[in-house]
């Protein structure tokens, strides 16, 4: 083999392991509050996940949800599960649909806006089933931008807290990316 397809094959492989080495796993844990149905006793003053779609089917067991209903969402993120009392990260921007006619199961398209903080500008985008009734649920991270430029990795949802006459949640998210 000649000496330089030799040194040529060498720095590949120095550089492939130097790009491995440079990645490095970044846990984030914040809580997302979905509220469907603003009160004074909620704090909310509006409602920040809204109906646009509603869909054709009614839910088994489920007298509040479609088959085919899509929610837009502008969720607040926050340092811990209750809203008032924790100070604010970001927010989660997308939508959801209630894309299972026999469950209670989503495609979840969001993206996590970090608005303080060491990530401050930089977002995480998420796209997958979303199984929301199972205690935790694995999502994949599809990408990332600013300081999470590029970011891959996965998410674990659990629900902390839910209210079925109101349809509002509180998820506590783990994620655990690779920038």
């Amino acid at each position: 083999m000649p000496l330089l397809l030799q040194l040529a094959l060498a720095l590949l492989a120095v550089a492939g392991d130097a790009a491995t080495a440079a990645a490095t796993t970044t846990h984030l844990r914040f809580y997302m509050h979905d509220t469907v149905t603003a009160s004074a006793s909620s704090g909310q003053e509006a409602a920040t996940a809204v109906r646009v779609v509603k869909g054709a089917a009614a839910l088994p067991n489920d007298p509040v949800n479609r088959f085919g209903d899509v929610y837009a969402v502008d969720d607040p993120l926050t340092e811990g599960p209750d809203a008032a009392a924790s100070a604010a990260v970001g927010r989660a921007r997308g939508l959801y649909v209630f894309a299972s006619r026999t469950d209670s199961t989503l495609l979840l398209s969001a993206t996590m806006e970090f608005t303080s903080g060491r990530h401050n500008g930089s977002t995480v985008a998420g796209l997958a089933r979303d199984a929301i009734l199972d205690d935790v649920r694995e999502l994949p991270v599809v990408g990332g931008t600013g300081g999470l430029r590029g970011a891959t990795g996965y998410a674990l949802l659990r629900t902390h807290s839910f209210n079925p006459a109101t349809n509002n949640a509180v998820l506590q998210i783990d994620m655990y990316l690779n920038v």
